[in-house]
């Protein structure tokens, strides 16, 4: 009994001191996107952005690596350039975005190379990874700590209820199910 109640007390110990070294950065937008691209027609692409989007990170600044992640999307402000097709984005056949007005990420995972967590996309939320590539910490000329991180990867638009397709003609279908996402962050520490 003794035993387990030391073992508790050092346990929590631990994890306090290890959140202690972990530090809030705010995303700087200026410097920030998070883009997708898709297949169009079985030849080529389509490539867009969401230009409204936060999320919630702590850094670790002494052992260099994320513990906390938590993302979010808003939907409306999705921009392929062209207006009609951003509209059809938005409607009930893709994001049903008056329904569904944002998506959200929250990391569950970290290793040296991917972050897995639970994706959630028009209320359906599946576990993803993604590809990290950690650019590092800098000091800009105004004395702010900077640090960088791009995510990327691909899901299927299917998983998560956007199921709108045109057969074509000559086989295949106008829109790909396979969406590649990057992500790319970079973020200044809080004071």
């Amino acid at each position: 009994m003794k035993r387990f109640t030391l073992f508790s007390v050092f346990s929590a110990l631990f994890l306090a001191l290890t959140f202690a070294q972990a530090a809030e950065y705010m995303v700087d937008k200026a410097h920030s996107h998070v883009e997708f691209k898709v297949k169009h027609m079985m030849i080529s692409n389509v490539t867009g952005e969401f230009k409204d989007f936060s999320a919630v990170i702590d850094f670790d600044d002494k052992a260099k690596k994320l513990t906390k992640l938590e993302g979010t999307v808003i939907v409306d402000s999705i921009d392929t350039g062209i207006e009609k097709r951003d509209n059809h984005l938005r409607s009930d056949d893709f994001f049903a975005a008056a329904k569904y007005p944002k998506m959200t990420f929250v990391m569950t995972g970290l290793s040296d190379d991917s972050v897995t967590g639970n994706l959630t996309i028009r209320g359906i939320t599946k576990k993803v990874t993604f590809d990290l590539d950690f650019g590092g910490v800098a000091t800009d000329p105004w004395g702010n700590e900077r640090m960088g991180f791009e995510l990327s990867g691909k899901l299927n638009r299917k998983d998560y209820g956007l199921m709108w397709n045109k057969a074509l003609e000559t086989g295949g279908v106008l829109v790909g199910d396979t969406v590649k996402m990057t992500i790319a962050i970079e973020a200044i520490k809080k004071k």
